[in-house]
């Protein structure tokens, strides 16, 4: 028997590529985008990211290593918050670089932006024309008039930017690097849009989308990354909002754990008692379904919002304590969300929690809870209680927003039915030529997640 040569494919060994990890899948991407962002041909360079994996990281980084380059910068946000935010992150990740804050005369900039001695307020651009980076709302550079354009400038939350403020502001810059979440709520506009829906100048559609849209020759990048979801809750979120542009949690399971105190309400009250239960069903599997009987009801349900308290308020009972790569701390009340869909639920389900005595917990629509984030949510369904699904109550990125705040666990509250809701009325919003249909669609995604919550169901009988 001859024995075969080494180089034989009877010895040869097959070799597999390690999977990388989810720092160096970040990394690598980071690295693509900051490439293309100072040497690439294109003009404008587009970043699409899931929720929590490092927008504004980026977009810090991206600030300092242009800077770095001699380059002076202008920086684009949607609000004045977050306007604030990104000067309190350049001023902490570089403490000697200048910062200016161009803000309204009826805005002033907040304390946490200020407190930083880098930092420059003025009302006037020719006041920070020669500091390194200039920050403002869309709102305000609009205004800017007789300045040279910046070379470079970063348009942070791109896709809540509608892209008529993009024509207001493109004069002034050359070059742009567009970072953004398209799994999120659409721009908002107060005035109706149809006129010119599936036109090329229509300016309700986002900024992204309209540069895309003109300019074929741009790939958008993405953030592979999570670093805000847990292994529990990234897969559903991938899945259902972002299926063309899959991500993966920056954790793996166990990798973090809600501990909460014993249960005290063993004589209490029903919804008490279901309240305890789905918060341990949400501690062990990071999801939670507290479902109350089937009707119709106001858009204000007293017992949707009642419900909504009780979990708030028996989760601040029990003492709840988050473990994870960050370390160990107590789930107090600023660690906390409410989120709904429209602003009465938001002050109803306010008005119940301080009748309960609890205070401190963040209260809101789907919209103003867009980029932040909690340990814990507590969702009232868009869906719970209604006669019918609205387009309003329908839209992907509100159901995305109110499912991807949390870093442990999300409780959604609701009533029964909803499937059966959706199944009896289909879209009937009016097709219109040259809109790109959304996918997926609301109707779509509301059926993926209630089918996943349904394993982490508690009645309220």
């Amino acid at each position: 028997m001859t024995t075969p040569s080494p180089s034989s494919p009877a010895t040869s060994t097959p070799t597999s590529t390690p999977t990388p990890t989810p720092g160096e899948q970040a990394d690598a991407a980071v690295a693509a985008i900051l490439a293309a962002a100072l040497h690439g041909g294109e003009r404008g360079t587009v970043v699409d990211s899931p929720p929590g994996a490092g927008k504004s990281t980026l977009v810090v980084r991206a600030a300092r290593e242009l800077v770095a380059t001699g380059e002076r910068l202008m920086i684009v946000a949607q609000t004045n918050s977050q306007v604030d935010d990104l000067v309190d992150r350049l001023a902490e990740a570089d403490p000697a670089l200048a910062v200016g804050r161009l803000h309204g005369s009826d805005a002033l900039p907040s304390e946490i932006a200020m407190r930083h001695p880098g930092v420059v307020a003025s009302t006037k651009v020719g006041d920070l024309r020669e500091l390194p980076v200039v920050v403002s709302t869309a709102a305000k550079w609009q205004w800017v008039k007789e300045t040279d354009p910046w070379r470079h400038a970063i348009v942070d939350e791109a896709y809540q930017m509608r892209s008529d403020a993009l024509l207001a502001v493109a004069r002034l810059f050359e070059r742009a690097l567009f970072v953004g979440d398209p799994g999120q709520l659409d721009p908002f506009s107060i005035v109706g849009t149809d006129d010119w829906a599936g036109q090329h100048h229509d300016p309700s559609q986002s900024a992204v989308v309209t540069l895309l849209a003109h300019n074929p020759g741009i790939v958008p990048h993405r953030l592979p990354v999570s670093w805000r979801l847990p292994a529990s809750a990234a897969p559903l979120v991938s899945d259902a909002f972002y299926p063309f542009t899959p991500f993966r949690a920056g954790t793996e399971p166990g990798d973090r754990r809600l501990e909460l105190g014993p249960p005290t309400t063993a004589s209490g009250t029903t919804l008490e008692q279901a309240a305890d239960e789905v918060l341990d069903v949400a501690a062990e599997s990071g999801w939670g379904l507290l479902e109350l009987p089937a009707r119709l009801t106001v858009r204000t349900d007293p017992e949707a919002v009642a419900a909504v308290a009780a979990v708030v308020a028996r989760l601040l009972a029990r003492g709840g304590t988050a473990h994870s790569e960050r370390g160990s701390a107590p789930v107090d009340a600023d660690r906390i969300a409410v989120g709904t869909a429209h602003r009465d639920q938001a002050a109803a389900v306010r008005g119940a929690l301080a009748a309960l005595g609890v205070t401190g917990v963040t209260v809101d629509t789907a919209n103003r809870l867009q980029g932040r984030e909690y340990d814990v949510t507590v969702v009232l369904h868009p869906l719970s209680g209604r006669p019918d699904a609205t387009a309003f109550h329908l839209e992907t990125g509100r159901l995305c927003v109110l499912a991807s705040r949390h870093r442990h666990a999300c409780i959604v509250v609701t009533r029964a039915g909803i499937p059966e809701l959706l199944d009896a009325h289909p879209s009937t919003e009016p097709v219109q030529l040259g809109v790109v249909s959304k996918f997926p669609d609301g109707w779509e995604a509301n059926h993926a997640v209630l089918e996943h919550l349904r394993r982490f169901r508690v009645p309220v009988r």
